[in-house]
């Protein structure tokens, strides 16, 4: 017999599992699973594990409790891999929500329902302070913190397959996207440039990069000569205040960018000023090594503090709707109006795939396949005449 069931006590139920013999001791084994509910509930269980078994997807049910199992994912894994700011959100996410929710249920019994049940109480009543509910888009957080977590239990051999899979996860909407045309991109850099951070927000404009990778640029990592920029690591601050830099997220995010000419005489200019307030404050010549944009005092520009330079910036240009980040989303559309090849951005902006590129900016789409059709006509209508005319010269 490949697997029968027991009743143990009213609404609880053993498996047990022929797993085949010892190949060590010839006797054989037996795999004991535990299972509430009906009859019905504990037939469909003993299904679902025995083609499990069949297949070579069964996994021994472990002991461990979810809570325990992601404390162990953040420290064995997310650290190690993931960027600093990443972790620091999943590890947010598991100690304020998902512990206190669910931890308390063993990894190898967790259901879909219960993951269902929690969004949707997260979405009603979940925030810390009793104001409410979580936002959808903060509750899709915690969905794909759960799913990468047991993603890892499946790659681990603790779980045979991603319940969260199973999870219809939260729907919002994406915040609309506010992007400069020439005419706006002129008046913000008017505004800019009667502030200390006129320089970088002139780079991140003209090249897409992130703010990460802006602020821990070196002066290694720019060849003036060539006008390229090597995007090759990003700056993030903890939540205790640390400064750390680490390598982008992706290879893809490692990359080389080239600078318009425009964007290289800026540099250049930033440059000098630096190594003429390097020779007031008589604290040598600026070194390769040196980080490009900096405090007065010659420190890193902190992420916070550089977002909110950029958030009274645009205001006073009349644009206070337009985020920093949007200056990377406004470097691609007005590359793309002018029907440069959607690769060409992706390399630019270090997207992981085109796919990325394109969804992103789908609404540039639609402008540049009308142009491309009218283009298009412009080039080969001559050639249909052609044909049409030698077609009535054979008749």
């Amino acid at each position: 017999m490949r697997g029968h069931m027991t009743k143990r006590s009213q609404g609880s139920w053993s498996i047990v599992l022929d797993m085949g013999r010892d190949p060590t001791t010839g006797k054989r084994r037996q795999q004991w699973v535990s299972v509430k509910g009906t009859r019905k509930n504990a037939e469909r269980r003993l299904t679902e594990l025995l083609g499990q078994v069949d297949t070579g997807g069964f996994v021994k049910p472990v002991k461990e409790m979810l809570g325990t199992f992601l404390e162990r994912w953040v420290r064995d894994y997310a650290w190690p891999n993931l960027a600093p700011r990443t972790c620091e959100g999943y590890e947010h996410i598991i100690k304020q929500h998902l512990i206190p929710s669910l931890g308390s249920i063993p990894l190898s019994e967790i259901k879909p329902s219960q993951l269902q049940a929690y969004y949707a109480e997260k979405l009603d009543h979940g925030r810390k302070d009793g104001k409410g509910g979580l936002s959808p888009r903060t509750v899709q957080h915690h969905h794909v913190t759960l799913h990468t977590a047991i993603q890892s239990a499946v790659k681990w051999g603790l779980l045979s397959r991603n319940l969260a899979d199973a999870v219809d996860r939260p729907r919002y909407e994406r915040k609309e996207m506010h992007t400069f045309d020439d005419e706006g991109l002129r008046a913000f850099l008017k505004v800019a440039r009667e502030t200390i951070y006129y320089a970088p927000f002139y780079v991140a404009l003209f090249t897409g990069l992130r703010r990460s990778e802006l602020l821990a640029l070196r002066w290694d990592d720019i060849d003036l000569d060539m006008a390229q920029v090597y995007v090759t690591r990003a700056l993030h601050r903890l939540r205790t205040g640390e400064i750390v830099y680490r390598t982008p997220k992706t290879a893809k995010s490692r990359r080389l960018v080239d600078l318009p000419p425009s964007a290289a005489l800026v540099l250049r200019q930033h440059r000098d000023q630096q190594e003429a307030l390097r020779a007031d404050l008589a604290t040598g010549p600026v070194q390769g090594h040196d980080l490009v944009f900096t405090t007065l005092e010659g420190g890193p520009v902190l992420p916070d503090t550089f977002t909110h330079a950029w958030i009274k910036t645009a205001r006073r240009a009349g644009f206070p709707h337009i985020r920093l980040h949007d200056a990377r989303h406004s470097h691609a559309t007005l590359l793309l109006k002018q029907g440069v090849h959607p690769k060409v951005v992706q390399e630019r902006l270090g997207h992981a795939s085109i796919t990325t590129t394109l969804d992103t900016y789908s609404h540039v789409l639609p402008g540049m396949q009308q142009s491309a059709a009218i283009g298009f006509d412009v080039v080969a209508l001559p050639v249909a005449r052609a044909v049409v005319e030698v077609i009535e010269d054979l008749r």
